[in-house]
C-alpha cells in the first residue's frame, strides 16, 4: 500500500493474527493496513469507553503540557479550537476556566462542521492524530484553518527505533492507525503549510 500520509512506497514492519502494520521508506511513519480497520460503530464504542472526565486531576495534568502552552503563547482575547475533542474536553475546559474562548469540534461527539470554516490563533490535536484515516488531509486542512502566526499544538506517542514495537502499550488500542516518528513530523512541516516544527517529549507544535 502507498503511505497514507506521504504517498511514497511502503514495506513490511510487523504482524499478528490479528493485524499487520507497514513502514513507510520516504517518511518513516508506521501505519495499520487499511484492511485491520475497525468499524466507525465499534470505534464510537471505543471513545465513549474512555474516561476522559474533566474533574480527573490525572487527566488534567496529561494535557497541562497544551494548556501552559496557550496560556504562554496567547492571550485570551486570541481564538482557538480543539479538534478531536473527544467527550470530554478537559484542555478546553481548564483554559475557558481563565477566559479563553475555545470552539470544540469531534466528528461523532461534536459534529457541527460550521466551526471548520474559520481561522484560529491555535488548534489543539490532543491524542488525535493517530487515528487519522487521512493524514495528509487533515494536516494540510489544519494549517489553513490557522491565521499567520499560528500554532497548532499536538499531543501523541511518537515511535523510534528504540522501542520494542511488540510489547509497546500504544498500538494496542485499535483506533489508532498510524504512529509518526520524528521524521515523519518533518515532512508534514515541510510540504502541509507549517513553516516551524518543535518535539518536546510530551508536546509537538507546529506553527503556521
Amino acid at each position: 500500500m502507498k503511505c497514507i500520509l506521504c504517498e511514497g512506497s511502503t514495506k513490511d514492519f510487523w504482524k499478528s493474527k490479528k493485524r499487520k502494520y507497514v513502514e513507510c521508506i520516504h517518511c518513516g511513519c508506521i501505519q495499520l493496513l487499511k484492511e485491520f480497520y475497525i468499524s466507525k460503530k465499534a470505534e464510537e464504542a471505543r471513545y465513549l469507553a474512555h474516561n476522559n472526565d474533566i474533574e480527573n486531576p490525572g487527566y488534567q495534568n496529561f494535557v497541562k503540557p497544551i494548556t501552559s502552552r496557550v496560556l504562554k503563547d496567547f492571550s485570551t482575547a486570541k481564538k482557538g479550537l480543539d479538534y478531536g475533542c473527544g467527550t470530554g474536553p478537559v484542555a478546553s475546559t481548564l483554559l475557558e476556566k481563565e477566559g479563553y474562548s475555545i470552539a470544540l469540534y469531534d466528528p461523532y461527539f461534536y459534529p457541527d462542521a460550521a466551526v471548520l470554516n474559520t481561522e484560529y490563533d491555535y488548534i489543539i490535536c490532543c491524542e488525535v492524530m493517530e487515528h487519522f484515516y487521512e493524514p495528509k488531509r487533515e494536516f494540510r486542512e489544519l494549517a489553513a484553518r490557522l491565521n499567520p502566526g499560528g500554532k497548532l499544538y499536538c499531543k501523541t506517542q511518537l515511535y523510534s527505533e528504540d522501542i520494542n514495537f511488540d510489547s509497546w502499550y500504544y498500538k494496542n488500542d485499535r483506533t489508532h492507525v498510524i504512529f509518526y516518528t520524528k521524521k515523519s513530523l518533518e515532512w508534514i512541516k515541510d510540504n502541509l503549510g507549517f513553516s516551524g516544527l518543535e518535539i518536546h517529549p510530551d508536546l509537538i507544535v507546529f506553527s503556521k
